[in-house]
């Protein structure tokens, strides 16, 4: 009988969490993250997120992984253009327009 309590309260407790957490998965609230972290949920989407982080310690970490990861990558400085690579770009699109469809190489236009 005891046992039946207690499988029953653990039941009862998963569903409740669940519930609480606006019945999201880990997985779906790790795919919400880059949304999340611009700013694109809707109202309730943010709320049911926010609603799994407060009663998930995994999810809060990822989270604040993928915070440090942002961060950390914005201090990178950004890759410039080799010369050589910068000049034959400028020199195909100064020369873009001039170029005949079929003298393109374009496997669409032939």
């Amino acid at each position: 009988m005891k046992k039946n309590i207690k499988a029953m309260d653990n039941n009862l407790k998963q569903r409740l969490m669940a519930y609480m957490a606006g019945n999201l998965s880990c997985r779906e609230t790790a795919e919400l993250v880059t949304n999340y972290l611009e700013g694109s949920l809707t109202f309730w989407e943010r709320l049911r997120f926010q609603m799994h982080l407060g009663l998930c310690f995994a999810c809060r970490n990822y989270l604040r992984q993928m915070k440090y990861t942002i961060a950390t990558l914005r201090q990178l400085p950004p890759d410039p253009v080799p010369p050589q690579m910068k000049e034959e770009l400028l020199k195909r699109f100064r020369t873009w327009k001039q170029q005949s469809p079929r003298a393109s190489g374009h496997p669409d236009t032939e």
